[in-house]
């Protein structure tokens, strides 16, 4: 248990909050592992390299991820008070979302379970 009133707990508590800019999104249509393809690829880049790597990347998730960097880099630039042209990706990753489940219909009388799966993606700027 911890020790203390319960404002000063909060105020701890809040005291350790990260404050680097970041964007979330939840529930996208789109497995954690083929996320995690682009995710790897933009990894510890600078924001325009990595906008750049995202523009031209031919998979799905490369444009869910663009929106959500572009998200971030609004943030960093708003509400932190960041340079853009300093920023680059500290941490991004992807975690497993609800799973909707389907049935399609197989041959004699059989059903066949389909799982569309879904994750939350984060990513979190720094400034260099």
């Amino acid at each position: 248990m911890a020790k203390g009133h319960r404002s000063q707990i909060k105020r701890e508590r809040n005291a350790n909050k990260d404050t680097r800019p970041s964007a979330k999104l939840s529930y996208a249509r789109v497995s954690v592992q083929k996320a995690c393809f682009v995710l790897d690829a933009i990894r510890g880049k600078d924001v325009e390299t990595a906008l750049g790597i995202l523009e031209y990347n031919p998979r799905y998730a490369s444009g869910v991820i663009k929106k959500l960097l572009e998200s971030a880099i609004a943030n960093a630039e708003n509400n932190n008070g960041m340079n853009r042209d300093r920023l680059f990706i500290a941490e991004c990753y992807a975690n497993c979302g609800p799973i909707m489940k389907r049935v399609q219909p197989r041959a004699q009388g059989r059903a066949y379970r389909i799982l569309k799966r879904m994750s939350n993606i984060t990513v979190v700027l720094d400034e260099r």
